[in-house]
């Protein structure tokens, strides 16, 4: 059980009470700052505002997110019942990590121990190592002062050298080799915003290609303005979309290699037979006509 002691100091004007105590007194944190802290970090959860001719599945392809967290980051029970001017949560609560510290209420109190340490009783000095006296012990004894004296002696030289941090080498990833989607004329060449990427012109149910090895994270039917979609990620943080397709021949989460068959050429969404294909880094659209090759 705690002993608390308080000694009244009416006689000294502007001095806090003192208050003794045993070691095992505690205090309790103050749970107002807890709360203050947790609004502070539910203020700063990054969002997004709905504007017109958005879709759930433009938006996360236009952050580079998962279609399937926004779900669930907004309780959305019908992902395409989104209207303008709502705000979407693009990140999951807490993921500022806002670390709360909790404080105690002892402004202006001063803590003594009850118990306090007796300097006749409680010694700090290391205490004498007794050994036999032998050879060996003498040498190893030497040697230890030996080493204590070099040591202080370079203290007191200021010759202690330093090695500089060596930082570790970062691994560069190679260049992607990029082969172009389809065969076709450009109907149209990249003008963000206007034209995140490149229009393709072609037959109905021409073939498509991957344009580098990657994972497929969205496969797609029926998005407005796409139409049947596909989005393939990368190496370096690149990734590629292909819309209107006919047809899409791979599915979510499934590997593909280089010029590997992913969907057949079609007109969904669109009043022409074309592919639309677009590729991004981190998100920000890239002109595609200066990474594929000449042709």
């Amino acid at each position: 059980m705690s002993v608390l002691f308080v000694a009244a100091c009416s006689s000294v004007p502007n001095q806090a009470p003192v208050i003794e105590r045993s070691k095992e007194t505690t205090t309790e944190p103050v749970t107002a700052s807890q709360n203050s802290v947790a609004k502070q970090a539910e203020s700063v959860r990054p969002s997004y505002v709905v504007k017109r001719g958005d879709s759930l599945s433009k938006i996360a392809l236009a952050l580079g997110l998962n279609m399937n967290d926004l779900i669930v980051w907004n309780n959305l029970a019908n992902p395409s019942d989104i209207k303008v001017d709502q705000v979407l949560w693009t990140g999951p609560a807490g993921g500022s990590e806002v670390k709360i510290t909790p404080i105690t209420g002892n402004s202006g109190i001063e803590v003594r121990n009850l118990n306090p340490i007796n300097p006749a009783t409680h010694k700090t000095a290391p205490k004498g190592d007794k050994r036999p006296y032998s050879e060996s012990n003498l040498a190893e004894l030497q040697k230890s002062d030996g080493a204590i004296s070099v040591a202080s002696s370079t203290v007191k030289n200021d010759a202690v050298v330093v090695k500089p941090v060596e930082k570790p080498t970062q691994e560069v990833a190679p260049e992607i080799a990029w082969v172009w989607p389809t065969n076709g004329k450009v109907l149209s060449t990249f003008d963000d915003p206007k034209n995140k990427g490149i229009d393709i012109g072609g037959k109905l149910g021409q073939d498509i290609v991957a344009v580098a090895p990657g994972k497929v994270i969205y496969e797609v039917g029926a998005v407005r303005g796409y139409g049947n979609m596909l989005v393939i990620t990368h190496a370096n943080n690149y990734l590629s979309v292909y819309a209107h397709n006919k047809t899409n021949l791979v599915k979510k989460g499934q590997t593909v290699s280089k010029g590997q068959k992913i969907a057949e050429m079609g007109n969904s969404d669109s009043e022409t037979v074309k592919l639309h294909f677009e590729i991004r880094q981190s998100g920000k659209p890239i002109d595609p006509l200066k990474l594929l090759p000449n042709r």
